[in-house]
Parts: C-alpha cells; sequence; structure tokens
C-alpha cells in the first residue's frame, strides 16, 4: 500500500520551493476572508458525533462525485446511516483520482486527525472511521480546537441582512481569540424574480427595521438600517453572488413604480427584473464606500439546473455548473458609474469561467485609482477552479497583467470546518510555482524579496486590506 501520499513535500517540485513553503509560507497565520462556516456551531464550540457530520453532510462536491460513481442518492443526501453515508464516499475516493478532491481528501485526513498512511478506500473506511471518531470527542477537535490547530485569525461568514447577528455578538463579547466577523450578502433582497419568496424575506426586513415598507424609499432605508447594524457588529465586507453584473440604464421613477408592482405582486417583465437589480447593485456599492468596506463580486455560475433535483433537494445541493454570461460590458458599466462620483469601494472579482481569467484581471486595471494597494483585486480561484490548474492559471493571469505581489490571497470559501487544508493546498502551489521561477532565472533569488512577497499573499496584504 502506498504510505505517506501527502508527503511533507506535496506539490513542491524544486528545492527552493521547499525552501519557501517551509520556511516562510507554512507557519503563517490564516484570514479566511469569505466562507460560509455556520457561526452558531463556533459560538458554542460543537463536537461532531461522527466523521460523516463533519465530512459529509452539506458538501456538494462530494456528492457531485459521488453520483457521478454511480452512488444512490440515499448516500448523499438521503436516509443511509451515518456509516453508510461514509462507506460510499471512501469506495468513491480512488474514483476521484486527479480531481482535487483526492488531494483534498488526503490532507484533511492527515490534518487535524494525522492520517498519513492510509489511502482511503472501502478497505480503510472502517479503520479510518474509528480512528476519526474517536479524536471528534477530544476538546481540540470541537469547532474552536480545530481553528486553533489550524492557525486561524479572522474569519469572515456570509450573512443575510436579516439575520441578528447574535452568534458574531456572543463571540465578540467574550473576546474570543479568533475574529469572526459577518458578511453583508444582500442577495435575497434583490431576488424579485420570484416575487413570492422576495414578500417572505420582505417581511423579515420590516420587522428588523421596525417599520412598514410602503415604498421604494422606506425599503432602502430599512436596507441602509441594516446595513448600519451589520458596520457595528464588525462587518468589513458585502458579497453578491450574481449570474453577470447588472448595470441595465434606469431611473428613478421607473424604480420606484417597479417597487410598487413587487408589492402588488403584479408579474414583472425581463427588463423591469434587470432595472431593479442594477439599481439596487448601484445602492449597495454607494452603502460599501460610505463604510469603506470590501465589496465581492462572484461572477457565473449557472444554479440549479437539474429541475427535478431542485424541486426535490431545493439549492446548493449539487446542480450548478459554469455559465457564459456577458461579463466585460456590464461589469465595466457598473464600476465605472460608481467610480465616476468617486463612490467606488474597494472590491474583488471573482471568475467561476476560466475564459473570463483575463478579462477580470484587465478590468481590476481600469479602476486602480492610487489611493489603495491593489484597490480592485482580481480573486482567488473559485469553486469549479479551486484546484491546481485553476490556482496556477489565476496566478499566472495576475502575474501577467496585475500586480500579484498585492494579491489577497486565498480563501474556503466552505462550509466545512475541516476546509482549513484549502490554504495550505495554495500556499504550496504559489511557493511551487516561485520556486520554479527562481530556479529557471525568471526571478531573482532575492531572500528579502520572496519573504515579503509569499507573507504578503499569505496573510498580510489581507490584514491591511480589510482593516482587521
Amino acid at each position: 500500500m502506498s504510505k505517506h501520499f501527502i508527503s511533507e513535500n506535496f506539490l513542491l517540485s524544486k528545492p527552493t520551493s521547499i525552501r519557501l513553503y517551509h520556511e516562510i509560507a507554512k507557519d503563517l497565520p490564516i484570514i479566511d476572508y469569505h466562507c460560509h462556516l455556520p457561526v452558531e456551531e463556533i459560538a458554542t464550540n460543537k463536537k461532531f458525533p461522527n466523521l460523516t457530520h463533519i465530512w459529509l453532510n452539506g458538501d456538494h462536491y462530494k456528492w457531485r462525485a459521488m453520483r457521478a460513481n454511480g452512488v444512490d442518492e440515499k448516500y448523499c443526501t438521503g436516509n443511509a446511516s451515518d456509516y453508510e453515508k461514509f462507506d460510499a464516499w471512501a469506495e468513491t475516493v480512488p474514483f476521484t483520482i486527479r480531481n482535487p478532491l483526492y488531494h483534498w481528501t488526503h490532507m484533511e485526513l492527515k490534518k487535524p486527525f494525522g492520517i498519513d498512511d492510509l489511502l482511503l478506500n472501502k478497505d480503510t473506511a472502517k479503520s479510518v472511521w474509528d480512528t476519526c471518531n474517536d479524536l471528534l470527542k477530544k476538546d481540540e477537535f470541537s469547532t474552536r480546537g480545530i481553528l486553533k490547530q489550524f492557525n486561524v485569525k479572522t474569519i469572515c461568514t456570509t450573512d443575510d441582512p436579516t439575520d441578528s447577528l447574535k452568534f458574531h455578538s456572543q463571540l465578540k463579547d467574550e473576546n474570543y481569540e479568533v475574529k469572526v466577523l459577518p458578511t453583508f450578502r444582500p442577495d435575497k433582497s434583490m431576488a424579485v424574480e420570484n416575487i413570492q419568496s422576495f414578500k417572505v424575506w420582505l417581511k423579515k426586513l420590516e420587522a428588523l427595521s421596525n417599520s412598514e415598507i410602503t415604498n421604494f424609499e422606506t425599503y432602502l432605508a430599512s436596507l441602509k438600517l441594516r446595513h448600519d447594524y451589520f458596520d457595528r457588529n464588525g462587518c468589513r465586507l458585502s458579497d453578491h453572488g450574481i449570474e453577470q453584473p447588472y448595470a441595465e440604464d434606469y431611473t428613478e421613477d421607473e424604480v420606484k413604480n417597479i417597487f410598487q408592482k413587487i408589492l402588488k405582486e403584479d408579474a414583472l417583465s425581463t427588463v423591469e427584473i434587470l432595472k431593479f437589480k442594477s439599481c439596487m447593485l448601484y445602492e449597495f456599492g454607494l452603502m460599501n464606500h460610505d463604510k469603506n468596506w470590501v465589496q465581492q463580486f462572484h461572477l457565473g455560475a449557472l444554479r440549479n439546473n437539474n429541475t427535478r433535483m431542485m424541486k426535490k433537494l431545493g439549492a446548493d445541493t449539487g446542480y450548478d455548473s459554469i455559465g457564459d454570461f456577458e461579463i466585460a460590458r456590464p461589469l465595466k458599466k457598473l464600476l465605472d458609474k460608481l467610480d465616476a462620483k468617486n463612490k467606488l469601494a474597494k472590491t474583488i472579482l471573482y471568475n467561476l469561467n476560466p475564459a473570463d481569467n483575463e478579462l477580470l484581471a484587465t478590468m481590476a486595471g481600469n479602476f486602480q485609482d492610487g489611493s489603495v494597494p491593489g484597490k480592485i483585486q482580481f480573486g482567488s480561484a473559485w469553486w469549479f477552479l479551486d484546484q491546481k490548474n485553476g490556482i496556477e492559471k489565476q496566478i499566472d493571469a495576475l502575474s501577467s497583467l496585475g500586480l500579484l505581489s498585492r494579491f489577497v490571497g486565498m480563501l474556503t470559501d466552505s462550509r466545512s470546518f475541516l476546509s482549513y487544508p484549502r490554504h495550505e493546498y495554495f500556499r504550496r502551489i504559489l511557493c511551487d510555482i516561485l520556486g520554479k521561477d527562481v530556479e529557471n532565472g525568471l526571478i531573482p533569488n532575492d531572500e528579502n524579496l520572496l519573504k515579503s512577497l509569499i507573507e504578503g499573499i499569505c496573510y498580510k496584504n489581507a490584514e491591511s486590506y480589510f482593516n482587521f
């Protein structure tokens, strides 16, 4: 049996790569500035009853692989027992060779569980299950224990404007050593393509703002109150998960009339929906600039593609894919409209279609204004691109067309407390790229230059950029 697959020098192909990783990158703290961790589980310092609960539940990456391997849905999201689900995943793992799941699985078994002498498969499943479940009973494998093991210093979660943030407040009040900050994610405030669902959400907003929303003015005022509330509770980022930038031309009167139609539950045309979304995206941009927040745009996901499974399981269950939306013109229009008023906040642009790498890298350069190093960021490789090939291509595009040295680096974008090896994965890939460049004579073998570059990308740039 192959032993120690995830070796000390995993992904590091050159002596210089090995030195850069182990001497500079390896032990730097982690700032996870975009994730979907459940804050309640940190606040209550949750312990997980078994490996399925911490590793498989909610993981649509694994579910997609299992379905592709012919595994019945009951072992993914269904009523199979926890061990049956884990066993089905273990049998799938050998078939994920060359998929990043194979790397991530064994990196996550090595840290935090210390399993580096077994490859997960149907024969080793019971041994891995028993070992990990015994460890999960210990304090160092609670949610906070895991964060400490990975040297996590700051976490930014993803939160709807109607979230009470009570668990964020609890962690702040007890002076928890890890900063756990909210992120303002107002996607539902723009989702007027489904008016019934929007109206349900609107009732929550009314209750929290303690005011009746009767027109667009009162709607915007209520959202600003929530934006202020998030700011008082430590929020420093907003985030939008959108198919494409919205930048349709609109007038104030048009948007007011559209909102009245929404309140009356009248059907909206496609153009009216786009006008409303465009107005809201611009208004949020103004709010973000006024608070000196960073705004993030996650662009290009084609979501909920399988109608049958959407009806059965709902969203975020593994039926999303890369889209091919128009990005350049509407993004330019949105950013330029904010910049024209000198109201463009610090902005991170993430793409899901690899064809858009150079597009976003050059778009960022259009709106750098000298006020902040790396003000407009070409964000890290995201979702389907969050793997060795995708990370390398994102780094190459940014290096060629912008300033890699000002990059704010990696994030987990995950709901799992076991996803922190993705920071290690990124750091190893980064150091291998730089190490190969040094040995090929493409960049100087200057210790101070390389140390500053790696420390910045892996930790210090984010600390400064987000005002932590």
